[in-house]
C-alpha cells in the first residue's frame, strides 16, 4: 500500500495512480465460514468478536464495471459488524451465497470468508469502465446501501428495491479492510475539514438517523415537535440530537448515566433522562411488562417538556418497544431501525390502535439521503461521532467494546491510514467550526 499511500499524501492526480499496480492481495477483517459454529450454546453476552474477527491477507477481487478500487484509509464499527461477527441473528455467509447467484459478478462474494465493515473513507484508485462521476484520486467516503440499479424496483425509493442489500453486511469486500470494492452510486465526496477516521465514521449511521427523522420516508419532523431519542449519546442516537436541535425539535435524550447526561448537555440537549438513576424496568420478569413503569416514564418526559413525544426514535426494540408505544402522542409516531435488545417485539396494541399512533419501519437511507446527510457533514452542520479510534489489528477488540456498550458515539479503526489526524485538507473551515465540537464525543464519550 506505500506508493499508494505516498500518492494519497502528495494529492497525486489520476494519473499517477493509475500507474500504480493494484495489489494481488490485501489486509482485511473477516469471519470464517468454517467457525459459525464456534459460539454454539452461549447467548449473546458470551459471544466475543475477539475471538471470531481475524485480520488476514485476502485475495484483491476482480473489479467490476460499475465499481471502483478505493483505498480504504480508516472505517468504523456497526452494530451489523457486531452481529456478523457473533453469528446472530444468523450467519451471514447465506447473504453471500445468495449473492453469489445472481450474476457473475455477484458469484465473486461466495467465498469462505467475509470481508466486513460498513463505514469507509479513503481514495479511489480505479474506476470501471461504466464508472463516470470518479476517477483514480478522489477523496471520498462510503454509504452502505448496495443495490442494483438495473432492478425497476430500486428506482423511486431504492431502500424498496427487491435486491437492496447492505454493503459489509450482506455484500462481502467491506470497509474494515486496506482495499475495497465499492460501486460508484455508493460513493459521496470526503468532508474536508475532518480527518480520515472522523469522516470514515459518519455515513450509515448519519444517513439512518437523516431518514428516520428529516426525511418524507421517515418521521418528517417539524419545528416544535418532542422527539424522544433512545440511546442518545450513541452512534445513532448522537445524530438523531443534532437533526431534532437543528430542525427546531425539542430532543429528550435517554442515556444510561451521568457521564452521558453531561454529554448530551454539552450537545445543546436540555431534556435528559438517565433511565439508570430512574431504575425503570419495563419488564417485571422476562415475560411481563410493566405498565405501571411505561406510565412513570411518560410522567418523567411529561415533567421535561410538558408533552409527550411527538416521535419516538426507537432502535433498541424489545427491551423498549412496549414503552415507547405508550409514551408517544395521541396520533403520534414510533419510527424504528433496528433492535438492538432482541427483534421478538411486544407492545400493547390497544395504546396504538385507540389513540391513532403509528409505527414506521426505516432501514439504512436511499442515496439522495445518504447524500443530503453528507452535505451537512461537510457543511459543519453535523459533528461526527466518533469517540475512539483502533488499529486494523484490533478490529475484534473494537467489536467487543461496541457489543458491550463500552464507549459512545462510534468507534473508529484505522485501516490503511498510518496514524490518526491525517486527511485534513480544509483546516480553515475546521477553525471555524471549531475543534471543540468536532471532537466532543472523543473528548467526553470514550
Amino acid at each position: 500500500m506505500q506508493p499508494f499511500l505516498e500518492a494519497i499524501e502528495a494529492r497525486a492526480d489520476a494519473a499517477v495512480f493509475e500507474s500504480i499496480p493494484v495489489p494481488d492481495s490485501y489486509r482485511a477483517a473477516v469471519v470464517l465460514a468454517g467457525e459459525t459454529e464456534m459460539f454454539a450454546g452461549l447467548g449473546s453476552e458470551d459471544k466475543d468478536p475477539r475471538r471470531s474477527l481475524h485480520v488476514q491477507e485476502v485475495p484483491t477481487p476482480e473489479l467490476a464495471p460499475d465499481e471502483v478500487y478505493m483505498v480504504v484509509m480508516a472505517s468504523a464499527i456497526n452494530f451489523n459488524t457486531v452481529w456478523t461477527s457473533i453469528f446472530e441473528p444468523l450467519p451471514t455467509f447465506g447473504f453471500l451465497k445468495r449473492l453469489g447467484r445472481e450474476s457473475r459478478w455477484g458469484a465473486r462474494h461466495d467465498l469462505p470468508y467475509h470481508v466486513v465493515g460498513s463505514d469507509a473513507s479513503g481514495v479511489v484508485i480505479r474506476a470501471g469502465s461504466a464508472v463516470r462521476n470518479w476517477q483514480p484520486g478522489a477523496r471520498v467516503v462510503v454509504h452502505c446501501n448496495y443495490v442494483d440499479d438495473q432492478d425497476p424496483s430500486s428506482h423511486d425509493d431504492s431502500m424498496l428495491a427487491a435486491n437492496q442489500r447492505i454493503w459489509g453486511f450482506e455484500s462481502n469486500f467491506g470497509g474494515l479492510a486496506e482495499l475495497s470494492v465499492v460501486k460508484a452510486n455508493q460513493l459521496m465526496p470526503k468532508p474536508e475539514h475532518l480527518s480520515w477516521e472522523e469522516a470514515a465514521c459518519n455515513a450509515l449511521c448519519n444517513s439512518t438517523s437523516y431518514r428516520m427523522l428529516v426525511s418524507r420516508n421517515g418521521a418528517d419532523m417539524k419545528q416544535g415537535d418532542v422527539i424522544l431519542i433512545w440511546g442518545a449519546s450513541g452512534g445513532l442516537g448522537g445524530y438523531a440530537v443534532q437533526y431534532a436541535l437543528n430542525g427546531g425539535g425539542i430532543p429528550v435524550g435517554v442515556v444510561s448515566s451521568a457521564d452521558k447526561v453531561k454529554l448530551l448537555q454539552a450537545m445543546g440537549c436540555e431534556n435528559v433522562i438517565d433511565r439508570k438513576a430512574a431504575g425503570y424496568r419495563f419488564w417485571s420478569d422476562g415475560q411481563t411488562q410493566d405498565e405501571s413503569e411505561w406510565r412513570r416514564f411518560g410522567k418523567d418526559i411529561r415533567a421535561l417538556v410538558g408533552d409527550d413525544p411527538d416521535i419516538v426514535f426507537e432502535h433498541p426494540g424489545r427491551q423498549t418497544m412496549g414503552a415507547s408505544v405508550f409514551v408517544a402522542k395521541r396520533g403520534g409516531m414510533v419510527v424504528t431501525c433496528a433492535a438492538t435488545s432482541g427483534y421478538m417485539i411486544e407492545y400493547d396494541n390497544r395504546h396504538l390502535w385507540m389513540k391513532l399512533k403509528s409505527i414506521k419501519a426505516s432501514h439504512f437511507a436511499n442515496y439522495r439521503e445518504a447524500w443530503a446527510a453528507n452535505d451537512l457533514i461537510r457543511r459543519g452542520a453535523v459533528q461526527p461521532t466518533l469517540s475512539a479510534v483502533f488499529p486494523l489489528d484490533k478490529t475484534g477488540e473494537a467489536a467487543y467494546q461496541v457489543h458491550r456498550n463500552m464507549h459512545e458515539g462510534k468507534i473508529g479503526v484505522l485501516c490503511a491510514a498510518p496514524s490518526e489526524g491525517m486527511g485534513i485538507a480544509d483546516p480553515e473551515l475546521r477553525s471555524k467550526i471549531g475543534e471543540d465540537r468536532i471532537t466532543l464525543f472523543r473528548r467526553l464519550g470514550a
